[in-house]
């Protein structure tokens, strides 16, 4: 997947449209469907791939997995409107070369209906089409955690990246939730969700190592969100990502969070040039986004020629 371009007309003509005749940006969810839409159903599927090709020969995987939760709902709303201002930073600033993203969406496998959604890696209007298929089912088991480690085991095992594949380059993975994951992967829901045999359950730290193989890790904690201050769950990321768990005190500032990490990560821009950035496309959010990111800026060290933030136990963030 990764084909074709991104147009803001066309996704303001869609906007305009769905305005005019009453209709939702969510229209499966809100239509009242409760089970996952067969294009995001994670149950069977071999890989998601994000693919070079010659309309897109360099790249670079964005995946962004957001808890739809509780408190957490109304995280995929604030994306699809959002989603031309992350998409201009990426391309239109040059923070990333051929961006391909992917959303998904994180229930919890013990009691929910749709615990894990998956979409395809797109690089063009598809991936507002991909929101619009999100089951906005608000369930979570109330126990302060979420099946966040299955998703962390499908994009470990069921994504293949040409980024990493063909270049070395890992892609970029956004959670974004306020709860904790589960202590391991259990073998009973990833048969019943994904489809895969597993002999035995494996820790959530272990699937985490394997991830980061792959992606750079990071976890987006709105401080407006239910559980925010709640040590516990800030302390586990942290032990879990180190300072890639980015505190953001306006989920309004999502997109643009995302949007400046990468740009970081891909050393197109530093920290106070992204803010810039967001002034010059008309966005309110440099205070919270620079709060948010300013983590990343203090350690830094050099590997194989690129920057790199320490990540202290969660690994380290490619600059």
């Amino acid at each position: 997947m990764g084909s074709g371009h991104w147009s803001t007309d066309v996704y303001t003509a869609a906007a305009n449209y769905r305005a005019a005749s009453g209709s939702s940006a969510f229209a499966y969810s809100d239509g009242g469907a409760r089970t996952v839409h067969p294009d995001l159903d994670p149950a069977g599927v071999f890989m998601r791939e994000s693919r070079d090709s010659d309309e897109h020969p360099f790249s670079t995987p964005i995946a962004v997995l957001f808890d739809v939760t509780g408190s957490m709902g109304n995280v995929p709303r604030v994306l699809q409107t959002k989603l031309p201002q992350l998409l201009g930073l990426l391309t239109r600033k040059n923070y990333a070369v051929d961006p391909q993203i992917m959303f998904g969406a994180i229930g919890d496998a013990t009691c929910d209906r749709a615990p894990l959604q998956v979409g395809q890696f797109e690089s063009d209007n598809r991936m507002d089409d991909v929101l619009a298929k999100v089951v906005l089912e608000g369930g979570g088991g109330g126990q302060k955690h979420e099946s966040y480690e299955l998703a962390l085991y499908f994009m470990a095992r069921h994504t293949l990246l040409d980024s990493m594949v063909n270049r070395g380059r890992r892609g970029y993975l956004f959670i974004i939730g306020d709860e904790l994951p589960y202590p391991r992967v259990k073998p009973r829901e990833v048969k019943a969700v994904i489809g895969d045999d597993l002999s035995e359950p494996i820790a959530t730290e272990d699937i985490l190592t394997e991830l980061k193989r792959k992606y750079d890790v990071y976890y987006i904690l709105p401080t407006a969100a239910h559980h925010s201050g709640d040590r516990e769950i800030l302390g586990r990321w942290r032990k879990l990502l180190g300072q890639n768990v980015l505190e953001l005190d306006d989920l309004d500032a999502v997109c643009e969070t995302i949007a400046l990490t990468v740009g970081l990560g891909e050393d197109a821009i530093d920290l106070d040039e992204g803010i810039s950035d967001l002034t010059d496309v008309g966005s309110r959010a440099g205070g919270s986004v620079g709060r948010a990111l300013a983590p990343l800026q203090r350690t830094s060290v050099v590997r194989g020629g690129a920057f790199e933030i320490a990540g202290g136990p969660g690994g380290n963030q490619r600059l």
